[in-house]
């Protein structure tokens, strides 16, 4: 029991340390989250800070998985969008206005590599935008690999974000947000199906993303299949 009370209090003060330290860094800016300063905003000495998280970054680390978790609470996955282009573009601006309304937080987050991504907030993140391109991919709306859908996703609402807080705040058009998505909704999906076009490319990309939820075939006849299926994918 000692034990357990000893654990629920190491991690009530472990969340109160990572909230000062985002509460700091949301109003005060990145130079503020110092250890002496989240320590004295935590109430606890900073030894407590080195004992629970290591180092500074372990804690900045700590900070970016909890502006994860924030930023997955917000997120809505519709597993049937009646248009899943549609629910794709509302993913993007919901990103982008969760990284727009957290400038600080969201720099933490995207503007260093890799900084919080093994957290378990980041990859059930992840997980939502890969099941809204599979549900492209298998409608035969998406143009190019599940993938590279998510690089060029991820790449251009990061790139949005970050061009958007790096201007004066005379020179942040709207246009340009507007801009950047709908050049990723053009670059990542298809104005109509691809199975309706000439070509076999979206076909096969579209039973591609179906293919692991078949159970006709045997392990060999899919995998042999899905090479088939990339290469033909490939070929366009």
């Amino acid at each position: 029991m000692a034990d357990g009370a000893e654990v629920a209090v190491r991690e009530v003060s472990r969340q109160r340390i990572v909230e000062a330290a985002a509460d700091l860094l949301a109003h005060e800016g990145r130079e503020a989250v110092t250890t002496r300063a989240v320590a004295a905003a935590a109430g606890v000495q900073a030894p407590t800070i080195y004992r629970l998280f290591g180092d500074k970054d372990g804690l900045l680390d700590a900070v970016a998985e909890h502006g994860y978790a924030t930023f997955l609470a917000a997120k809505h996955a519709d597993a049937r969008p009646q248009d899943p282009v549609e629910d794709l573009r509302a993913g993007w601006d919901l990103a982008v206005e969760f990284g727009l309304a957290n400038p600080g937080l969201y720099a933490l987050m995207y503007g260093e590599p890799r900084r919080g991504t093994n957290s378990a907030a980041f990859q059930a993140g992840m997980k939502i935008l890969l099941g809204r391109i599979h549900r492209l991919a298998a409608s035969g709306r998406l143009r190019v690999d599940e993938d590279l859908a998510a690089s060029l996703i991820h790449a251009t609402a990061r790139g949005a974000v970050l061009t958007w807080l790096s201007l004066p705040d005379d020179r942040r058009d709207p246009a340009l947000l507007t801009a950047m998505r709908e050049a990723m909704i053009s670059a990542v999906t298809l104005d109509k199906p691809a199975v309706r076009d000439a070509g076999p490319a979206g076909a096969a990309r579209a039973l591609r993303a179906l293919l692991p939820e078949q159970t006709t075939l045997s392990n060999a006849e899919q995998h042999l299949l899905g090479e088939w299926l990339d290469r033909l994918t490939a070929d366009r």
